[in-house]
């Protein structure tokens, strides 16, 4: 699976880096970085909570 961001919805909230701090993380200007987009299935449940907890829908599995 892959993490797909919507960019003009994400605002930074951070949420998403708590949840899977592995797979991203926010930068100095509070913009998010997705560090791995092929998500493997160690990962997975990571990801999944990641899109969960965003709180604008800018998060999804593809």
């Amino acid at each position: 699976m892959k993490i797909v961001v919507d960019w003009a919805r994400c605002e930074g909230h951070g949420l998403c880096e708590e949840a899977a701090p592995q797979l991203m993380h926010l930068d100095d200007e509070g913009e998010l970085v997705v560090d791995v987009e092929d998500v493997d299935a160690a990962n997975l449940e990571a990801a999944k909570a990641a899109v969960r907890v965003c709180p604008v829908a800018a998060l999804r599995l593809a």
